[in-house]
């Protein structure tokens, strides 16, 4: 009898003991999911919002109405129109913070036609520091100057990370991109934030640009469809990357096809940062 009540009690502390185990390594489990913070991220050349069947035509409401359909996190544009003639005098990226319920950074590459273009960046959430360097370009080359505009976003949670808008020189040799990607390469190495960059590279996987973009940045995805042109898309020069490695990974990269509101399609990332 005695013997019996004993080895019930044992079985219950062990029972007990292997339940607490099961409780702690589950909370253990859902912090660490708690910790995580999902992001969508969006990189789109915009076109001046011009759509490429309808010459001269800015429709603003139609590439709004692309980066709502998605809800990003973050967005980078390329090809923004600030106060231009052509454009309408209207300030692209505010409008188009607007149409999105987004904050809203442009970051200006040149003057243009009695205003601005350039580069720009939406946010569901509040952005701090925004920054525009100035990538080079070589004297002689007659390339366009281009920029890395960047805001430091706080994701909820607490998290913080640097988000950036580029795009890279478009002349045929590499020489522009070459210096452009060598001091965005630079810049990120003295950032001790989690960094995200996304835009339009005019460069294809496999080329000494993308390599080196690897060097430094995961690309989210490493087969990556396709982005232009809108019809039949053949080439892959925009991207979504981020570092380190250890703290951001890619769920998932897609190309948005049919999509007619720019010359370029738009690519969606959606990432899991871990703090």
């Amino acid at each position: 009898m005695k013997k019996s009540l004993l080895t019930l009690v044992a079985g219950a502390v062990l029972l007990a003991v292997s339940c607490s185990k099961k409780s702690h390594t589950a909370s253990l489990e859902k912090a660490a999911a708690a910790q995580e913070v999902s992001i969508r991220v969006m990189s789109y050349n915009v076109h001046h919002c011009n759509p490429p069947d309808k010459p001269g035509v800015i429709d603003i409401d139609g590439i709004a109405a692309v980066i709502n359909e998605q809800s990003p996190d973050l967005v980078a544009l390329q090809e923004i129109d600030v106060n231009t003639g052509r454009s309408g005098s209207l300030n692209q990226a505010e409008e188009l913070g607007k149409k999105t319920g987004m904050k809203y950074f442009f970051g200006k590459a040149i003057d243009y036609d009695g205003g601005a273009y350039g580069v720009a960046i939406l946010s569901k959430y509040d952005i701090a520091a925004p920054t525009v360097h100035k990538l080079p370009t070589l004297a002689g080359t007659n390339g366009e100057p281009r920029v890395l505009a960047t805001v430091k976003v706080s994701l909820p949670g607490g998290a913080t990370i640097r988000f950036a808008s580029t795009h890279l020189d478009a002349q045929r040799a590499d020489t522009n991109r070459d210096l452009q990607i060598k001091e965005i390469n630079r810049l990120v190495s003295a950032d001790s934030l989690p960094f995200v960059i996304a835009g339009d590279f005019n460069a294809i996987p496999g080329s000494s640009i993308i390599e080196q973009l690897d060097s430094k940045f995961t690309r989210s995805c490493q087969n990556c469809d396709p982005t232009i042109p809108i019809v039949n898309p053949n080439k892959t020069i925009d991207f979504i990357a981020f570092r380190p490695a250890e703290k951001i990974r890619a769920k998932s990269t897609k190309v948005l096809t049919g999509i007619q509101a720019s010359d370029h399609l738009p690519v969606v990332a959606e990432l899991t940062l871990t703090p």
